[in-house]
């Protein structure tokens, strides 16, 4: 009861890398001389939420504070961080003010920024709010409007997109003039098919028909892969449409990429669930915190924004050799861990990676159309700026030739992406129901079981391994894409024709 003890509760939440967790707002106000104190561990933008919420107040038509106004946000040994606690502290405030018992409670939560006018604007973290908010017992949610769709994806939340902090208000307090708020409908099938589109289709590739049945396997298996050509032979334009062959994203998949782009800021806000598979083509110039992510307060990089999806880095030697280097660990374990004064954040890193490269500084060596200048020492100079250990981690070396004039010319359609996606998902089928997981995450006893070779088989591979000079890593990649290519082919066992394939697509292992 408010009347003389003059104490609200509301609950709320903030986000910790890409989990919620519960916070409660507690306002009460009492005499003395007027004045607003936020507790609880906030960071300085939730301190400078104080005058920016008094002011929304008072512009929304209430009362202000006449007296101290203690602000508590519980639980007090987590940092709170973000403008997210400016709509739960401006409710609080005026039920403690008007001396108003705000019912049902219990089972609501709200989350959103104030601008001065009392109008609510959007908030990072939705999605990840919404899915805690469930397992905390909550049926009821109130989000800024323009983050609804994101939110609106649980059949068991009712979520509330509200507009201003009177609406709201008014809305809890009910009675005959309340604001007419409905939940937002569901509709998860009709979020997923008004997404399911592609710009590009393989259909546009003239020729490069070796390497489009390279980056087929490579998807069929979520296999990395590295291309290596002149410039000008469609590596990037490959590269750009491997999502129209990728898999549809099933909805465990969407919810987990969408809590990642909620939380780095880069939902759209018509469809409010990432339902395709991303697609991230950073610039060789990005920092080791960008690409991995970090910052002061660690916040998701270009791997965790394509988690379920593509990564794509043009011109791989360009990029810093300590950002290739540090790409090793996510590559293995599919997260990536970040540790800062603020706290040890991990996020989700489960992406293929594919790269492009020029096979020399000048972009022609071994190329008959144009002579290349670069002396065999630059050539090798080049090449060694990807080390090792990180080519055992791409699974399939594809070189891309110049395009000829004849393909070129053309008029003939290439095969679409919806025919190749159909052999893709059927590979990945197959995968699953063998495995539980696609071929690239076979660990070594699944390898062990899925990927024996016969006699003919094991003989190639141990002169290949031998030639090669082939690394343990590398030698458990082939065999892994080996059976990938025995999947497209609905092959039960992995044959030598095969496994020769799989070994071809190791070319730059004769360079270390």
């Amino acid at each position: 009861m408010l009347g003389t003890i003059m104490l609200a509760k509301v609950y709320s939440a903030a986000v910790f890398g890409v989990e919620a967790y519960k916070v409660e707002v507690e306002v009460n106000t009492s005499g003395g001389k007027p004045v607003v104190v936020v507790v609880g561990l906030p960071d300085v933008a939730v301190k400078e939420s104080r005058d920016r919420v008094i002011t929304a107040v008072a512009n929304s038509g209430y009362r202000w504070p006449r007296g101290r106004t203690t602000v508590n946000l519980a639980p007090a040994d987590v940092r709170k961080e973000g403008p997210s606690f400016d709509l739960p502290i401006a409710v609080g405030m005026v039920a403690a003010e008007e001396e108003v018992d705000l019912v049902n409670l219990d089972d609501c939560l709200l989350v959103g920024e104030l601008a001065l006018t009392g109008a609510v604007r959007p908030v990072r973290g939705c999605l990840n709010i919404a899915t805690e908010a469930r397992k905390w017992g909550k049926r009821r949610i109130f989000v800024p409007a323009d983050n609804v769709q994101e939110a609106a994806v649980f059949h068991d939340l009712q979520v509330y997109g509200v507009h201003s902090l009177r609406e709201t208000f008014e809305f809890l307090r009910g009675g005959p003039d309340a604001p007419p708020l409905q939940p937002a409908p569901v509709n998860i099938d009709a979020i997923f098919a008004a997404t399911q589109h592609h710009e590009v289709d393989f259909s546009e590739i003239k020729g490069q028909y070796d390497a489009r049945r390279a980056l087929e396997i490579a998807v069929a298996g979520a296999h990395n892969v590295l291309m290596i050509g002149p410039p000008g032979s469609g590596k990037s334009m490959m590269a750009k449409r491997l999502p129209s062959i990728l898999p549809p994203l099933t909805l465990e998949e969407a919810l987990e990429t969408t809590k990642i782009h909620s939380v780095a800021g880069l939902l759209n806000g018509k469809h409010g669930l990432v339902s395709i598979p991303p697609f991230a083509a950073p610039h060789a110039s990005i920092s080791d915190a960008g690409l991995l992510g970090g910052s002061n307060q660690p916040s998701p990089g270009e791997i965790s924004a394509c988690h379920h999806g593509v990564l794509f880095l043009d011109e791989l030697p360009e990029f810093r050799r300590s950002a290739l280097e540090s790409l090793r660990q996510p590559l293995e374990d599919h997260q990536i861990t970040i540790s800062r004064a603020a706290g040890t954040m991990t996020f989700p890193a489960s992406f293929m990676l594919v790269a492009a490269m020029n096979p020399c500084p000048c972009g022609y060596h071994g190329s008959l159309q144009k002579r290349c200048r670069c002396s065999p020492l630059q050539v090798q100079k080049y090449r060694e700026r990807i080390s090792g250990p990180l080519l055992d981690r791409i699974d399939l070396h594809v070189e891309v030739a110049a395009i000829k004039y004849d393909h070129l010319s053309s008029q003939t359609p290439a095969e679409d992406s919806a025919a190749i996606r159909e052999r893709v998902v059927a590979a990945r089928a197959v995968q699953h129901r063998r495995n539980g997981a696609t071929n690239a995450r076979l660990a070594p006893r699944g390898i062990r079981a899925h990927c024996k070779l016969d006699s003919s088989g094991t003989e190639m591979l141990k002169l290949a391994t031998s030639e090669l000079n082939l690394s343990a890593r590398a030698y458990d990649r082939i065999l892994k894409v080996s059976r990938t290519i025995a999947d497209l082919a609905d092959s039960a066992s992995i044959q030598p024709e095969h496994l020769g394939e799989a070994i071809q697509y190791r070319t730059l292992d004769r360079g270390h």
